[in-house]
């Protein structure tokens, strides 16, 4: 039986939400949906994502913290419980956020530092980090009026925005390649959604640009060439599994991050500089983007943020070709960079962690091994503490399943 889209209530925007802003140039934007990033850079063949701005978090705060408002952790429905650090104040949800924070001392052993903190991302409604983006990012669509919503990706993205359009009652198509694992195909089936099959990536990004430019749907993810990072609703909630993990105790000193184009690395800096500016933190941790490839490794060692970095990997979720501003800046911002780590050493860190009891995604498992190399390479110091991101659980991930 078809599902029968009724979209659901208009969720809350923050009331402080005042502009959108330039990751780059810091050109300011009024509220607005801009798929395509800042419209300045892009002019210029640079194109660069846009964050929100927040008036008393982001904008006009007093840099020793003056006067900084408290960070707000009264009891809310999971993913909204940030008050006027997220674009909206509810919306649409499954119960995502308020992952696990743990600390593994036998990882840490292992690792040989003082201590290897873990966010377990697998526990998500539907598996995966992606959850944060698709509650805000959907509330969004919702919000602007959109009925329906249209997004590439051939993994968890896929199926976590299929799940929250399901819920909110918005039309969702997914233009995926045609070797989709078959568990995402089946779960996109059951949430409804429409699947577009393309023989590229670039193919996919072509028919999402036509579906937005010609027929007006939301685009959920990226689209553009050169590539911009996710539309900045959606990786603004990527911002809250920072402030939970300082909410739960854990300071780490490095934060490893399997890394793609830099959603999810840009959503925790953003959090974490905003924390250090208000003062609820002493400084932002280094954030090291993992990756299989060299790609943001290359544009560091000064090749073009916007050439194609081709490569082969079986980490599915931080595969692809590009580079984006976000990325870039999210790791030197930090004092972190790039670290790439092949398909053996992300097994072999998959291996350590389900024997400390999760089992995760093998680009996941590469940040165990980013740490260990780190640590071999002295720029991690024994006393220093570490956090991995668990982006994913490992039972939908073809390379996990297979071998």
């Amino acid at each position: 039986m078809p599902h029968i889209h009724t979209p659901g209530p208009v969720p809350t925007v923050n009331p402080v939400l005042r502009a959108l802003q330039c990751v780059t140039c810091g050109e300011v934007y009024p509220v607005a949906d801009l798929p395509e990033g800042c419209p300045a850079c892009a002019g210029q063949g640079r194109p660069s994502s846009l964050e929100a701005v927040y008036e008393g978090v982001n904008e006009g705060v007093d840099e020793a913290g003056d006067n900084a408002p408290a960070l707000d952790f009264a009891p809310k429905s999971q993913g909204y419980r940030w008050g006027h650090w997220m674009p909206y104040l509810d919306g649409v949800t499954l119960g995502e956020g308020a992952t696990p924070c743990l600390s593994v001392p036998a990882l840490a052993t292992l690792t040989g530092v003082a201590a290897v903190w873990i966010k377990n991302e697998g526990a998500n409604p539907t598996g995966s980090h992606k959850d944060r983006m698709s509650a805000q990012a959907v509330s969004r669509a919702l919000a602007s009026g959109a009925r329906d919503v249209v997004l590439a990706s051939s993994g968890n993205a896929a199926v976590s925005v299929a799940a929250y359009c399901a819920a909110a009652g918005l039309a969702c198509e997914v233009a995926t390649y045609r070797d989709l694992p078959a568990v995402f195909d089946v779960a996109l089936r059951h949430y409804g959604a429409r699947r577009v099959i393309c023989e590229t990536g670039h193919a996919r990004w072509d028919h999402v640009r036509r579906r937005v430019r010609e027929e007006g749907a939301f685009a959920l993810t990226n689209y553009s060439l050169p590539a911009v990072g996710s539309p900045v609703f959606g990786v603004e909630g990527y911002r809250a599994a920072a402030l939970e993990w300082v909410h739960q105790g854990c300071l780490p000193d490095h934060v490893m991050v399997p890394t793609a184009r830099g959603d999810l690395l840009w959503g925790l800096y953003s959090a974490l500089r905003d924390l250090v500016r208000m003062g609820h933190l002493a400084r932002v941790p280094k954030l090291w983007a993992v990756e299989p490839f060299p790609r943001l490794a290359s544009v560091l060692g000064g090749a073009s943020q916007q050439a194609d970095f081709a490569g082969a990997t079986q980490q599915f979720s931080t595969a692809g070709s590009t580079v984006t501003a976000q990325q870039v800046h999210a790791a030197t911002r930090s004092g972190g960079g790039a670290i790439v780590v092949g398909d053996d050493a992300a097994r072999a860190g998959t291996g350590h962690l389900a024997a400390a009891g999760f089992w995760v995604e093998l680009c996941a498992g590469a940040g165990l091994a980013a740490a260990q190399m780190l640590r071999a390479d002295g720029r991690i110091d024994p006393s220093e503490t570490v956090l991995l991101m668990l982006t994913a659980r490992g039972d939908r991930d073809p390379a996990q399943i297979t071998n």
